[in-house]
């Protein structure tokens, strides 16, 4: 019995071992969590599960902490708090805007204006193997696959839809006109100058889509 009353004691009551239970799986939920299955999971009434989800919710609101606890689609889960929804936007953004290198925005490029398009097709553009660049792309959601060519059964690849996002477009329609960047040279030499210049001009259309952003949140920091 000693041993027991021990035991009792270590878990400090049920009351305190329920509350960082529950935090732990809501801690690597991937979707809300409901009250009936927490309680199957803890071994707890449902009531009691539920009361230590409310209790936990009020007491991050009133520490002001960077998260809340939200029953949300009939089931409970942690989210950025409101106000920290900026900071957290710039640290996504930033981790994903960087670090694309100039071969890979060279071979997005190609895709986004030549698409669709075959690896092969792009690696002939740029003048290099671009295989290992284009498995990057797609890792990242940029680049998709989409069927295959009839001739050859080479797979083409197309942008994505976060491509769009990434960029600021509605559609391809708004990349801007590709000539301008081309130099007037015969079809070899051009070709094989393609790939820069088309990363030029998807640098131009870049720091347009950041400048219509920028008028964009000033007007709606002005509402």
């Amino acid at each position: 019995m000693a041993a027991g009353a021990g035991e009792d004691e270590a878990g400090a009551g049920p009351a305190v071992a329920l509350r960082p239970a529950l935090e732990a799986i809501l801690m690597v939920v991937d979707e809300p969590a409901g009250e009936a299955h927490l309680a199957d999971v803890l071994e707890r009434p449902r009531a009691e599960v539920a009361a230590a989800l409310r209790e936990l919710a009020a007491e991050y609101t009133a520490q002001g902490r960077g998260f809340d606890l939200r029953l949300v689609a009939g089931g409970w889960r942690f989210y950025t708090r409101a106000d920290c929804a900026q900071a957290v936007d710039r640290f996504v953004l930033d981790g994903r805007q960087a670090r694309l290198t100039q071969a890979a925005l060279e071979t997005l490029a190609v895709v986004a204006y030549r698409q669709p398009v075959s690896r092969s097709r792009v690696s002939a553009v740029r003048g290099v193997n671009c295989d290992g660049v284009m498995r990057t792309l797609v890792q990242r959601g940029l680049v998709e696959e989409t069927g295959s060519e009839p001739e050859t059964g080479a797979i083409l690849y197309r942008t994505t839809n976060y491509f769009l996002e990434r960029m600021g477009l509605r559609g391809l329609d708004e990349l801007p006109e590709l000539a301008p960047f081309l130099p007037e040279v015969d079809d070899v030499e051009a070709e094989s100058l393609e790939g820069t210049m088309i990363a030029d001009a998807v640098a131009a259309a870049t720091a347009q889509s950041a400048v219509r952003s920028g008028e964009t949140d000033r007007a709606a920091s002005d509402r």
